[in-house]
C-alpha cells in the first residue's frame, strides 16, 4: 500500500495518463478525476478521463473539458473513487488489468491495481487526492474547484456523520484559492428540477417502513421514471432522501436499472453498518453509505435487503 508522498512520487513517472471513474459517476469520482487530471497537466503532463457514458448534466461541466479524445492511447491508467472491478463502465472493462494505480476511500476497497493507495477514514476520496495533489504541486483554483465538488458532494454539503475536522480543512484551503464554491452548493444542494420534486413524492406516498419505523424502504421503479419523463439528472442522488424522514436511521433506495435489477443504496446510522449488510448482497462501500445491486422481482429484492439489514441489526423488529 502506498502512502501520499510515494503516489506522488509515482505519479510524476507516468505520462500519457487515462483516468477512469465509475458507473453512475458521482461528484466525488468525478472531482476527483478533473482535479488529477489538471494536476497532471500542470506538470506538462498529457493525460485525459476516459468518457463516462452515465455522466450526468450536474457534473457534466467539471469533466467534459477533459474528456479524452476517441484515438487516445494511454501509456497508464489510473482509477479515482473505485472501490470494486465491478464498478467499473462499460468502456473502462478494457483497462482491468491495467490499472497501474488505483486510488480510493471505500473500506471495501478490491486493491485492483499495480499500486494502490486508500484512505478509508476519509469522508471523500477528494480529501486525499488532495493531499496527493498538494505533494505534486500548488492547489490552483483549476484543482481546488472540482476537489470542492468531490468533498462537498459525498458529505451532503459537509452534513454526514463521517465528516471530520480534516474535512472542513481541506474545504477551507480549497476555498482560499478563490473558486466559486457558492454555484456549486447552489447547483447541487439547492436547485431541484420540477421532475426532481416529483420523483420525490412519488417515492414518499409509497415509502415503506419496518424495525418500529426505524427503517425506511423507498423504490423508484423504471415505470415511474418512464411515467414522469424523469432523466439520470432527476434522478441523482435520491438515495439522501429517506435520511431525511424523521425517526429513520437506516434509509433503504431501490432503484430499478433494468427490469427486475435493482440498485440497492443504504444510507444508515451508527445502529446499523451499512457496509456489512450491504456486503452480504455482494455490495460495499462505507459503513454509513453502502450499495449493492440484486437480480430480482421486486417483492424478493425487498425481502433480501431487509434479511440482510435484520442480520447486521441485532435489535431489528420484524414490527
Amino acid at each position: 500500500m502506498l502512502t501520499v508522498s510515494e503516489t506522488a512520487a509515482l505519479l510524476r513517472t507516468f505520462d500519457n495518463v487515462l483516468i477512469l471513474t465509475h458507473v453512475r459517476p458521482d461528484g466525488d469520482t468525478v472531482g476527483c478525476a478533473a482535479a488529477l487530471c489538471a494536476g497532471l497537466r500542470a506538470l506538462g503532463k498529457t493525460a485525459y478521463l476516459l468518457p463516462n457514458p452515465e455522466l450526468t448534466d450536474t457534473s457534466a461541466p467539471y469533466f467534459l473539458p477533459y474528456a479524452a479524445p476517441e484515438d487516445f492511447t494511454p501509456d497508464r491508467v489510473v482509477s479515482t473513487d473505485i472501490a470494486t472491478p465491478s464498478l467499473f463502465p462499460e468502456n473502462a472493462k478494457p483497462y482491468l488489468e491495467r490499472v497501474d494505480l488505483a486510488i480510493d476511500h471505500h473500506p471495501s476497497f478490491e486493491h485492483f491495481g499495480k499500486a494502490n493507495i486508500v484512505r478509508p477514514e476519509a469522508a471523500a476520496c477528494g480529501e486525499l487526492m488532495y493531499d496527493i495533489l498538494a505533494h505534486l504541486g500548488p492547489i490552483t483554483a483549476e484543482i481546488a474547484l472540482p476537489l470542492y465538488v468531490a468533498v462537498s458532494t459525498d458529505t451532503g454539503c459537509f452534513a454526514y456523520g463521517n465528516v471530520t475536522p480534516q474535512t472542513h480543512a481541506v474545504a477551507a484551503a480549497l476555498m482560499r484559492t478563490g473558486i466559486d464554491y457558492q454555484t456549486v452548493n447552489k447547483v447541487f444542494f439547492r436547485t431541484k428540477s420540477r421532475k426532481r420534486m416529483q420523483l420525490e413524492a412519488a417515492m414518499l406516498s409509497g415509502c415503506e417502513f419496518y424495525d418500529g419505523g426505524r427503517v425506511a424502504l423507498l423504490t423508484v421503479p423504471i415505470s415511474l421514471m418512464e411515467r414522469l419523463e424523469a432523466s439520470e439528472t432527476d434522478a441523482e442522488d435520491l438515495s439522501a432522501l429517506g435520511p431525511q424522514i424523521q425517526g429513520v436511521d437506516c434509509a433503504i433506495t431501490l432503484r430499478e436499472l433494468r427490469p427486475d435489477v435493482w440498485k440497492m443504496s443504504l444510507r444508515t446510522g451508527s445502529r446499523v453498518n451499512a457496509t456489512a449488510a450491504a456486503a452480504l448482497l455482494g455490495g460495499g462501500g462505507h459503513a454509513a453509505a453502502a450499495g449493492c445491486t440484486v437480480e430480482a422481482p421486486l417483492e424478493d429484492a425487498k425481502r433480501r435487503i431487509l434479511e440482510a439489514v435484520a442480520q447486521v441489526a441485532p435489535d431489528f423488529s420484524a414490527t
